[in-house]
């Protein structure tokens, strides 16, 4: 498990498990939504898979669906909100994919990733000029210093 903590895809984006993640294993477990709503951490462990097999086949609407199951089960989480909200940013639902991309940087101000894809969707709704510094800290994340300052 400790290999795939700081690894890429092939396509560079951030692997599922990275270790940020892992900032948050020792966290308290969230409390659950109903008194009679226990779920099994097989059926997380499922619906995790199921999500990401449905995202890999670009069904990011039904990926959307299981990766909120997730991130409702485990929200302290920030892979599956990251994912949750690349599914919202590649469906469309670019008011979703803003708020969670939100979330991700508050629970993990050094993802990167996540002020990069806040960017472009605050681009994608036409709104330049607030996605403008969230674009320079990801360039500055990046280490493309020379663009971040210009």
């Amino acid at each position: 498990m400790t290999e795939n903590f700081n690894t890429y895809q092939p396509n560079g984006e951030p692997a599922a498990d990275r270790w940020v993640t892992a900032l948050h294993l020792f966290d308290e477990p969230a409390e659950p939504s109903g008194a009679d709503q226990d779920v099994a951490p097989e059926d997380i462990a499922l619906a995790w898979e199921r999500a990401q097999a449905l995202f890999d086949t670009k069904d990011y609407v039904g990926a959307a669906k299981l990766f909120a199951a997730v991130v409702d089960e485990v929200p302290q989480q920030v892979a599956p909100r990251l994912l949750l909200a690349r599914s919202f940013y590649h469906s469309a639902q670019l008011r979703r994919a803003e708020e969670q991309l939100r979330a991700v940087i508050e629970r993990d101000p050094v993802e990167h990733y996540a002020y990069l894809m806040l960017g472009r969707t605050l681009e994608r709704q036409g709104r330049h000029a607030e996605a403008a510094p969230w674009l320079r800290a990801a360039s500055a994340f990046a280490g493309e210093l020379d663009d971040a300052v210009s």
